[in-house]
């Protein structure tokens, strides 16, 4: 049951607030703060002492302030749509949200340097479309696009679709605005490519899931609007065939691949049967499933030559039973419909365990493999739904329970699930957390993932940071001891 608690939230607090945050911008009734305090996936359910939505850098510094003057801790929530909790607040009812997404505006958009200046409260779908509309492209692409915000996005370092081109998150940020757990202001939005003066802070606090401080702006690269774009959907065998087939186009022309996305038969199929007008475009279901993405900024490439060459030799050699190419534009977005929406198929389709995994791309098959073995003993009826990132090695092994199970209590073995999953993982030198984050429930695999040396870092910056520990309490580190 998710509630407020506002006896934890002295008047004086309350007033000082009230006045920052303007009409509004304070939240303390249940009905109005019920969104805030349940994550995206239904597993996480916290209360807070209310919910605080600044308009701007002042407002949030000053909020934070007032917090750490009144000994209140801080949960910065931008969408919401974190897959491990790490934006729901604990149960306690002592902490204040943050959220970020009323800090909206579009800064600046400088076609000279290609970057955008932005508040971390703009969604990141409505960056990608003010960079288009300045001509240019924002490369980071997320399932969540349309809710997940900027500041959120790069708390968590997120990776998504065309990371095998662009990299994660944290290689488009030159610049970065922060407010610190006392309310101080961290500026450090510089455009600059080279800056070798001191430590890269901006990094420390990408992917540092909102435990150091909370961003309120960025400087992000843009890239040219690609001119020419090529996308095929392809019937595979298996990860072997689909990583011959990555390595077919890398081979031929690495720096034309966009995005390299694998998709299991089962995921397909409850995308295919859960999503409303989500057929498969090929003439028969397949076991698995790639979606290539081939751009540039030429509008004179022979891309489709390309995709054509790689594909018919692909044919020969035994790789591709079967693939579509698409020929407009509402083609192409119907085709990343069926890979954007294993999620939520998933999600109709009965609980899940997400393993947002990655290990070497030769070890994908092995991997997947293992995985698919383990857990079938562990759970008969399991249904292992793998999909995603194949290109650089990020695959959400996701597992779906049985048909007619019981879903609360195929939820509640989920430690066990992942550790078996997980286990296999490290064997392969993998990690645990390709781009989902750690926040609240995997906190618990670190010190066995991350102990010793590592760790021990970790909680010493946590520690000289955030001294009274105010700041996004319980997550990605665990307690001491």
């Amino acid at each position: 049951m998710t509630s407020f608690s506002p006896a934890l939230l002295p008047d004086t607090l309350t007033s000082a607030l009230e006045k920052v945050l303007g009409p509004g911008g304070l939240l303390t009734q249940p009905e109005d703060t019920a969104a805030f305090l349940t994550d995206w996936r239904g597993m996480f359910h916290g209360k807070a002492c209310a919910v605080a939505r600044p308009a701007n850098t002042e407002g949030c510094a000053e909020t934070v302030r007032l917090c750490a003057e009144h000994g209140i801790p801080v949960v910065p929530q931008g969408g919401n749509t974190s897959m491990v909790g790490g934006a729901t607040p604990d149960d306690s009812g002592r902490a204040l949200v943050i959220v970020t997404s009323r800090m909206n505006r579009v800064r600046e958009i400088d076609p000279v340097d290609n970057t955008m200046s932005i508040d971390a409260g703009v969604t990141l779908k409505a960056a990608q479309d003010a960079a288009l509309d300045a001509g240019l492209m924002l490369p980071l692409s997320i399932s969540s696009e349309g809710s997940a915000e900027i500041g959120g996005v790069l708390a968590t370092n997120a990776g998504g679709n065309n990371t095998v081109r662009y990299g994660n998150a944290r290689e488009l940020v030159l610049g970065l605005e922060a407010v610190l757990p006392d309310g101080r202001v961290l500026n450090l939005m510089r455009k600059l490519r080279k800056d070798n003066t001191g430590y890269a802070l901006r990094q420390l606090l990408i992917g540092s899931e909102g435990t150091l401080a909370i961003i309120t702006g960025a400087i992000l690269q843009l890239q040219p609007k690609p001119k020419s774009i090529e996308t095929a959907l392809c019937a595979v065998a298996d990860a072997r065939a689909a990583l011959k087939l990555f390595a077919a186009f890398r081979n031929v022309e690495p720096s034309a691949i966009q995005a390299f996305e694998f998709m299991s038969g089962l995921s397909m199929t409850l995308v295919n049967t859960l999503i409303p007008d989500a057929p498969l475009p090929l003439a028969n279901p397949s076991p698995a499933y790639v979606l290539v993405e081939l751009a540039s900024p030429r509008g004179g490439d022979t891309l489709r030559g390309l995709m054509e060459e790689v594909l018919g030799k692909a044919f020969e050699d035994g790789l591709v039973s079967d693939a579509v190419l698409a020929e407009s534009e509402a083609q192409r977005a119907a085709f990343w419909k069926l890979r954007e929406e294993h999620s939520e198929a998933q999600k109709r389709a009965g609980t899940s365990v997400k393993n947002d995994v990655s290990v070497p791309l030769s070890a994908i098959p092995e991997f997947i493999d293992r995985a698919t073995s383990a857990c079938k003993t562990l759970v008969p009826g399991i249904r292992v739904a793998p999909f995603g990132h194949i290109g650089d090695g990020n695959i959400h092994f996701n597992l779906v329970q049985p048909e007619g199970a019981d879903g609360a209590a195929f939820l509640a073995r989920d430690h066990e699930i992942m550790d078996t999953v997980t286990a296999i993982v490290r064997e392969l030198g993998g990690s645990f957390s390709a781009e989902h984050g750690v926040g609240q429930l995997k906190s618990y695999m670190m010190p066995e993932w991350r102990g010793g040396a590592e760790l021990d870092v970790m909680r010493r910056i946590k520690a000289a940071i955030d001294p009274a520990g105010m700041m996004n309490p319980g997550k990605m580190l665990p307690k001491a001891g």
